[in-house]
C-alpha cells in the first residue's frame, strides 16, 4: 500500500464508504421491490372471484342447485296445459236412477247364488278326485302290506328250513301261494 499510490487511493474511498454506512441507522431489507409492470400482471377482480368460485366445492353445489331450480321453473312454464278429459255420459238405460232398488237387489242376489252354486260344484268335484287318489293310495298300500306278509312267511319257512331242526328245504318251497 505505501508504494501503491491508486490502490491507497481506492482503500480510503473503501474506508469512506465504510464509515458511512456505520452512522446509517439499520432497517429491514424489503422483501421484494415493486415494480410498475406489477398492476398489469395482477388477475381482474372478476378472475380472481372466478378462482375463488371455482376453488369452493359449497360455491358449485350451490351454484348448480339454483341452475336445476331455474330449469325446472322454466320447463314447467313453458310446458303446454294438458288437454281436457272429456267424460262420456254413462247411458240412460244403465244409470242407477231407471232402475228400481228391487231389481238391483234382485241382480246382485242372483249374482252371488250363481256364484255360490258354481263354487260349491268345484268344491264337490274337487272332494270326489280327493276321494278317488285315496281309494287307489289305499289298494296300493294293502297290496304292498300283502306282499310285504308274503316276503316275511317266506324267509321264516326259509330260516326255519336252514337250521339245525331238519332236511333243508329248497329255495321255491316258499314261493307258492
Amino acid at each position: 500500500m505505501k508504494t501503491c499510490p491508486p490502490c491507497r487511493e481506492e482503500l480510503e474511498r473503501l474506508q469512506l464508504t465504510e464509515a458511512a454506512l456505520y452512522r446509517l441507522r439499520d432497517e429491514e431489507i424489503p422483501q421484494r421491490i415493486a415494480f410498475v409492470s406489477d398492476k398489469i400482471f395482477e388477475p381482474s377482480p372478476l378472475r380472481r372471484w372466478m378462482a375463488a368460485f371455482w376453488a369452493s366445492g359449497a360455491r358449485l353445489g350451490f351454484a348448480s342447485a339454483a341452475m336445476l331450480s331455474a330449469a325446472i321453473l322454466v320447463s314447467a312454464l313453458t310446458r303446454p296445459a294438458p288437454a281436457p278429459v272429456v267424460v262420456a255420459p254413462a247411458p240412460a238405460a244403465v244409470t242407477a236412477a231407471t232402475v228400481p232398488e228391487a231389481q238391483i237387489d234382485q241382480r246382485v242376489r242372483a249374482a252371488v247364488e250363481q256364484a255360490m252354486a258354481e263354487t260349491e260344484a268345484r268344491h264337490v268335484q274337487q272332494t270326489k278326485q280327493l276321494v278317488a287318489e285315496l281309494d287307489q293310495s289305499r289298494q296300493r298300500l294293502l297290496v304292498a302290506a300283502q306282499e310285504f306278509e308274503f316276503y316275511q312267511k317266506r324267509d321264516r319257512v326259509r330260516m326255519m328250513a336252514s337250521s339245525d331242526y331238519g332236511p333243508p328245504v329248497p329255495a321255491d318251497a316258499g314261493d307258492r301261494k
